[in-house]
């Protein structure tokens, strides 16, 4: 889940992702751009069919399509790594806006199950939303066996 992203191709990156990981990726607005921007969809190439992406009109919005499910939100102020968190199918993987990141707000939101974070080298402020998010949904896939995926191409 993005919450009001800001830069298309990082939100193209990810569009790609979960179309290649069967995942969905839920976008929170208000969005910084249009879904029909032309950076957004080369950033998607040809994998805007095989993705599945919910936009909601605000956080309240996307917590009630949600449900109960846990939500991990991605902070650099956190001091649980992303692979100590055993996943669940249903999780909720949650990033902010670049380049700020998620508000105290959003962090101290009782949705928010744990705030979680990716390790860096001291002194680096973060990575790149689109890798982040790549990097956190691979781990939660590869805990679960990668299921799904093909062996051969």
């Amino acid at each position: 889940m993005f919450v009001e992203p800001r830069i298309p191709p990082n939100t193209g990156n990810a569009i790609r992702m979960v179309a290649g990981t069967g995942s969905t990726l839920h976008l929170v607005g208000p969005l910084g751009f249009d879904l029909s921007e032309p950076k957004l969809k080369r950033a998607g190439l040809d994998y805007h069919d095989l993705a599945s992406v919910v936009v909601h009109e605000n956080l309240e919005a996307a917590w009630a399509a949600v449900g109960d499910a846990r939500v991990f939100a991605f902070t650099a102020h956190a001091s649980t790594f992303h692979t100590e968190i055993e996943y669940r199918e249903g999780d909720v993987l949650l990033f902010g806006p670049e380049p700020t990141g998620l508000s105290e707000d959003v962090l101290a939101d009782p949705h928010v199950t744990e705030r979680v974070r990716i390790p860096m080298l001291a002194g680096r402020r973060s990575l790149n939303l689109s890798n982040a998010a790549a990097v956190v949904t691979y781990e939660a896939w590869r805990q679960h066996g990668f299921d799904g995926a093909a062996r051969s191409s």
